[in-house]
């Protein structure tokens, strides 16, 4: 079997058949150079950067977080949720705010050298990664009881239904508690941010659309 690629080999790969280096891809995207340079090495952000790397490459995330691409249905059984596109995301400092959270979190852990396991967060687990020529992004996120991560935004829609605990979702200037079986879409352009509610862990269904 072929080793799996990560987002770093596969961006390294784009910019490379598109003549684009690191620097351009910074301006491009609006990230900074040596977020770049760690993703190309093998880290792995939450989804706002990532986002914003496939907008200035002209791809689809999906590009980015495939390990191979089948064309028919791809059926995830219960139990065997994949970890081929895993990754955590939140402030590994309670102190850090504002701005974009997911960014300001993968800064703050290429500063520090810490990984994205150290984070205190969101946990990723990607759905249906094989699917090839997928415009959705489904996966299963765990919510850790004292998450902490700001606002994010990105272009795309978004769909949350709360499998298990309570939610707190703050959307622009509003704030919303969502229960169990609660769902939620919104426009994720809108600076937002999901937190676990009540002192307690949460899980729950997102599913990520981006346009072409």
């Amino acid at each position: 079997m072929a080793a799996k690629r990560g987002p770093g080999e596969r961006i390294l790969e784009l910019c490379k058949t598109y003549s684009i280096d690191r620097s351009t891809l910074a301006e491009r995207s609006g990230l900074d150079p040596d977020l770049i340079r760690r993703i190309e090495e093998g880290y792995i952000p939450d989804l706002a950067p990532l986002l914003k790397i496939s907008r200035a490459l002209g791809v689809r995330l999906g590009t980015l977080l495939d390990d191979h691409e089948q064309l028919g249905p791809v059926i995830t059984r219960k139990g065997d949720v994949t970890a081929a596109a895993r990754f955590v995301t939140g402030l590994p400092d309670r102190g850090l705010s504002g701005g974009e959270g997911g960014a300001a979190g993968s800064k703050a852990a290429a500063a520090t050298g810490k990984a994205a396991s150290d984070h205190k967060g969101l946990h990723f687990n990607a759905l249906a990664a094989d699917k090839g020529g997928r415009h959705m992004e489904p996966f299963i996120v765990d919510i850790e009881a004292d998450a902490e991560q700001g606002k994010s935004s990105h272009e795309g829609e978004e769909f949350i239904h709360v499998l298990a605990g309570t939610l707190a979702l703050e959307y622009g200037a509003e704030s919303h508690t969502l229960n169990e079986g609660d769902s939620v879409y919104y426009d994720s352009i809108v600076p937002h941010r999901v937190l676990a509610d009540g002192g307690k862990p949460a899980q729950i269904l997102a599913v990520i659309y981006t346009p072409v």
